[in-house]
Formats: structure tokens, C-alpha cells, sequence
């Protein structure tokens, strides 16, 4: 990938997509974990434990890169992320975390909860990086002041457009497509049949997107 060519500035597009939609989650959790702490705490408590998240998303941001080159792995994560995009669309969002009693007690949910809630954003993010450092690095800083200042107006924004959620959804779609069809035992099939990749990426996107809107259509009717 050359450095700010148009593939680069698409990936980054997608990489902000991604946070914005996956990194809001896991900001209203840091929010509740520190809940229960003086207000005095509060900020400190929420600014140390998105440090530790922050470090060991980095961490696992590289390990995933790197592991995606191995044969095979690609693909699964692209199934893998098929599946988050189809989630996204169709889970509520489980914000049931115990506020932390004590200023450690907390940064140590904050990271914990993170770490578990964060593994959608991290093979998003590798995925759609692409391998390429710097858009790891980018995607990384992104997600720092979304995660810290961005979770309210976040949440405003999916409930009052949730195409938000579902542009989000289809993004994670093209990325878990694309991170397929550049399986290496699957990109020379797909590299000399350009109009069955785009055909494949298209149906992966509207396939999620109708089925996600299917169950959603299935969850209002049981409620």
C-alpha cells in the first residue's frame, strides 16, 4: 500500500468509520466502571485505565497484524468479522459492568473490560490497516479521545441516526471482505476475476446488512 495514495486515505476512512461505531461501546463501559468513585477520582480513574486499555489494544492491535500473515488466518478473521458486523446490527448493547468500589478496583474493570470488549475493534482495525504500521498507529490514536471524551456524544448520535450503526456494520463488512479475498490462497483467484471479487464484497455488505435488518424486524415483533 503506498503511502497516502487513495487505497491509504479508504483504509483510514474505514479505520475511523470502525472506531466511531466500536469504540463508543467501550467508552460508556469505562464510563460505568469509575461510576461508583468520588468525582475527584472519576477523571483520574478513567484516564489511567484507558492508558492500560490503550496498551494492551496496542499490543494486541501488532499481534493480530502480524498473525494475519500467516496462511489461513486471513480468512478467519474475515469470517470472523462477518459476524461482528452482523452482531453489531443485532445485539443491544450489554452494558452491565460492576462499577469498581475502589480507585484501583476500577482502572483494573476499565482495562479487564476493555481488553474483552475490545477484540471487535482490534481485528477491525488490523483488518482494515491492512498490515500497514502506520495506519495501526493512526486507527490507535483515533480510538485514544474517542474512547476518553467521545462515549455521550456517541450514543447521542447512534440514537438519534442509527444509519450510523448500520453504515458502521457495512464498513466492518467490506473489511472482513476484503481481508478474504486477499487470503493468499484465495487472491489469485479472486486477483484475475475483479468482477467476482467486487461481487463477493457486494454480497458480503448487503448480505449482513439484510440480515442483520431481518432479526432486528424478528427482535421488535417478539417485543
Amino acid at each position: 500500500m503506498e503511502l497516502f495514495s487513495a487505497e491509504f486515505w479508504s483504509a483510514l476512512f474505514s479505520l475511523v468509520i470502525i472506531d466511531l461505531v466500536l469504540a463508543g461501546d467501550n467508552a460508556i463501559v469505562i464510563g460505568l466502571a469509575a461510576r461508583k468513585l468520588p468525582k475527584n477520582q472519576q477523571k483520574k480513574a478513567i484516564i489511567w485505565g484507558t492508558v492500560g486499555a490503550i496498551i494492551i489494544r496496542a499490543t494486541a492491535t501488532i499481534l493480530v497484524v502480524w498473525l494475519l500473515m500467516i496462511p489461513g488466518l486471513r480468512l478467519i478473521g474475515g469470517i470472523l468479522l462477518v459476524w461482528i458486523a452482523y452482531k453489531l446490527l443485532t445485539e443491544e448493547s450489554g452494558h452491565d459492568i460492576k462499577a469498581g468500589a475502589s480507585f484501583w478496583g476500577a482502572i483494573k474493570t476499565i482495562i479487564v473490560a476493555d481488553a474483552l470488549m475490545g477484540l471487535d475493534n482490534v481485528l477491525a482495525v488490523a483488518g482494515a490497516a491492512n498490515g500497514h504500521p502506520l495506519l495501526v498507529i493512526l486507527g490507535l490514536l483515533i480510538s485514544i479521545p474517542i474512547v476518553v471524551w467521545g462515549s455521550t456524544i456517541i450514543l447521542k448520535w447512534m440514537e438519534r441516526f442509527p444509519i450510523i450503526i448500520t453504515i458502521g456494520a457495512g464498513v466492518l463488512a467490506f473489511t472482513a471482505s476484503r481481508m478474504i479475498t486477499e487470503e493468499k490462497f484465495l487472491a489469485g483467484f479472486f486477483e484475475h476475476n475483479p468482477m467476482i471479487k467486487w461481487a463477493f464484497v457486494a454480497i458480503v455488505i448487503i448480505g449482513v446488512i439484510l440480515a442483520g435488518k431481518f432479526k432486528q424486524r424478528k427482535l421488535a415483533e417478539q417485543h
